[in-house]
């Protein structure tokens, strides 16, 4: 295989974009499919789960390959639900592009910012797809401002839309300088001709753009654009390819993909724009051994294997499946490879092309490639793969805590086992899921990102595992924190006739700025206490802070620092040291005013105009705040942050508001502390 004609890309936006209908059309024009699978009848390839088809969303991502004219395309169909957003971050940890897809009619949504800054964050070029053009109110040149305003990217546009609305029949292509019109229903059949009179002044003006900014990329385009002179396609199309990949632009194409209009160039900007596994630097890795040791790996068969495993999922036919992206060497069907993130080494049984829910089998994978392996059983999402004899251990993948929780129990005695076997499954699956046991009521806890997220992983626990469970009321995961500097120690002796325990700690508790995650520092000076036991220290505040004084709940925000303490010769040990590390940190929290605090979401609700009053009256009486309302075609957007323990069943009351007219979306955006009368209700439970 020819790595330089590979593309590994996924498809990425918010809710309702058209994510997963583009993905169909690329695998009917890719030929990968015969027919053209529809979302809204529940018949869409990558949405291989019943529930994916039931709902008409997109719940995990789905991977696939496809050719398009010499070229191989990995895709990968990401969710667009921000309940689901782990689904996207591991994705894009793996993927070379993207293709961001943005409604013409909606824009730049919560979401399509959320996915941006995964991209931004991995540092994945991209090029941005405006689909839904036939919409009544598509606007190609506002959602192009928007890209530019509320992402802080730099759109370059390499086509415009022939029509728009209903009018919409096709696009004038920049580059080459045609006009593509799709008469056929399946737009199987583009006719090219030349680019209609009334559209010329337009298009001198968008090439002109499109010139301007090529120019600050290649020296050539800006040559020839200052002395006037033409510059060739091809000119133009390194120029994009070298701005994309180098991420300082974003070429912007448009079309419709549920009308199957333009989805053949999006292909075609894909393989031209999107970098191969070539273009990009090598992969980044450490030493097991000392993480200061830095260690390359380049996209070649000849290196050693460098993999990583950025997904782990359950099929109903093959079990544990792990999704595993192959940055160098190559890997053989019935070898041994070694785990160095868990120190396990694994058999290599089958190797697997995934087609969403079908696969094909082979031999041997190469570099570049994403692929799947059944029956990996100590390996991990975010675990590295590699020989024994040349081990490296890749940067792992991190995942946002979840924000809402509910109990769960077997509704029979005979469902327990099943319940047990399920949750685990679905947590190995799915690292923003979490199941913990309460101490106190024997209740198992589960924990998510949203109310959707449980909600899905409660039907799957019935279809999937075959377990009846009772499920109690959702309950928000609140946290603590603490508002001022103080000073602690905690003291551990316990003589028991023989050798006794001795740890002594004295503690410095101050908050964080920016009120997120929990750092410890040894300040300790002149061997007050042995460096053996530091780590004790360590390991013990770092259980504590899992467990915060007012409601038990884990504590964020804040620093500790060890700055003093003593040690007996014969009785001090590490478990001596570690509890006394605990009662440190329990003084230090009564003592440094400790609050609640509760997870702010980020809601955004579109309305028309007529409910403005309503929508904006019911968010101020859930202790809601409104930072900001635009104005899109004929409605209204609201933007706010609102209390998560505020929104339950808030679907339900914005439809009975609105005459079901406003939609709304929401996303974690931060902790804030919990009003007084708030915080006492919650604390006496």
């Amino acid at each position: 295989m020819d790595i330089a004609k590979l593309r590994n890309i996924g498809i990425a936006a918010h809710i309702d974009a058209g994510k997963t209908t583009t993905s169909e059309r690329i695998l009917f024009y890719t030929g990968r499919n015969y027919k053209i699978g529809e979302v809204h009848e529940g018949a869409a390839t990558m949405d291989w789960m019943d529930l994916e088809r039931e709902r008409g969303i997109t719940i995990t991502s789905a991977a696939t390959t496809c050719e398009w004219k010499g070229y191989t395309i990995n895709l990968i169909d990401t969710p667009g639900h921000v309940d689901f957003t782990v689904e996207v971050e591991r994705s894009m940890r793996v993927l070379d592009g993207a293709v961001a897809v943005f409604c013409a009619v909606g824009g730049v949504e919560p979401q399509s910012e959320t996915v941006w800054r995964q991209a931004d964050k991995y540092n994945v070029p991209r090029i941005a797809y405006v689909n839904k053009m036939d919409r009544i109110g598509a606007d190609y040149k506002g959602v192009i401002g928007e890209i530019k305003e509320r992402l802080g990217a730099k759109p370059v546009a390499v086509q415009i839309p022939i029509g728009a609305e209903e009018d919409f029949v096709g696009v004038i292509d920049l580059v080459e300088m045609r006009a593509v019109y799709y008469r056929d229903e399946l737009g199987t059949a583009p006719e090219v001709r030349p680019i209609p009179q009334d559209y010329a002044a337009e298009v001198k003006e968008a090439r002109e753009a499109m010139f301007e900014a090529l120019s600050d990329i290649e020296e050539d385009v800006m040559n020839l654009f200052l002395e006037g002179n033409e510059i060739s396609a091809e000119l133009a199309k390194r120029a994009l390819r070298k701005g994309t990949i180098a991420m300082k632009i974003v070429p912007v194409i448009c079309g419709s993909s549920f009308k199957n209009k333009g989805v053949q160039l999006l292909l075609d900007a894909v393989a031209d724009y999107l970098p191969s596994p070539l273009d990009l630097p090598p992969v980044i890795g450490r030493s097991p051994d000392d993480e200061n040791v830095i260690i390359e790996r380049h996209c070649d068969v000849d290196e050693p294997l460098s993999a990583l495993v950025f997904k782990i999922a359950v099929d109903p036919f093959l079990g544990r499946l792990a999704f595993v992206r192959i940055y160098s060497g190559r890997l053989e069907k019935s070898t041994m490879v070694y785990n160095s993130t868990s120190g396990a080494r694994e058999r290599i049984g089958r190797i697997l092309r995934m087609y969403a829910n079908k696969r094909e089998d082979l031999d041997e994978i190469e570099a570049g490639m994403i692929i799947a392996i059944p029956s990996l059983k100590s390996t991990r999402t975010g675990d590295t793969l590699c020989p024994e004899d040349s081990q490296l251990v890749l940067e792992s993948l991190t995942f946002p805590d979840p924000v809402i929780s509910l109990s769960v129990e077997p509704a029979t005695q005979a469902d327990k086992l099943k319940l047990s076997k399920g949750l685990s499954a679905l947590s190995e699956e799915d690292p923003t899921f979490v199941v913990k046991s309460d101490e106190e009521s024997g209740q198992t806890i589960i924990s998510g990102m949203g109310e959707l997220h449980l909600e899905i992983i409660v039907d799957r626990l019935k279809r999937e595992f075959g377990v009846d469970v009772r499920v109690g009321r959702p309950q928000v995961s609140y946290r603590e924190t603490i508002r001022k500097s103080v000073r602690a120690e905690g003291k551990y002796i316990r003589q028991t006739g023989g050798r006794g325990q001795y740890g002594h700690v004295v503690i410095e508790m101050a908050p964080l700025e920016d009120g997120k995650g929990y750092e410890f520092e040894d300040k300790t000076v002149g061997g007050s206490i042995p460096k053996e036991y530091i780590p004790a220290v360590e390991k013990g505040l770092a259980e504590a802070v899992q467990t915060g004084v007012l409601g038990s709940y884990p504590v964020i925000g804040l620093r500790v620092a060890l700055v003093d303490g003593s040690y007996h010769e014969v009785d001090s040990s590490e478990i001596a040291f570690k509890i006394a590390a605990s009662m440190a940190f329990k003084e230090a929290m009564r003592k440094a005013s400790p609050v609640l605090m509760e997870p702010i979401m980020m809601v955004e609700i579109v309305t028309p105009e007529a409910y403005l009053g309503d929508v904006i009256g019911d968010i101020s009486s859930r202790r809601g705040r409104v930072e900001g309302m635009d104005i899109r075609a004929n409605a209204r957007i609201i933007r706010g942050y609102v209390p998560l323990s505020a929104m339950f069943g808030y679907a339900t009351d914005l439809r009975s508001k609105t005459s079901g007219r406003a939609t709304y979306s929401m996303q974690f955006e931060s902790y804030e502390p919990t009003p007084d009368e708030v915080a006492e209700k919650v604390l006496k439970g």
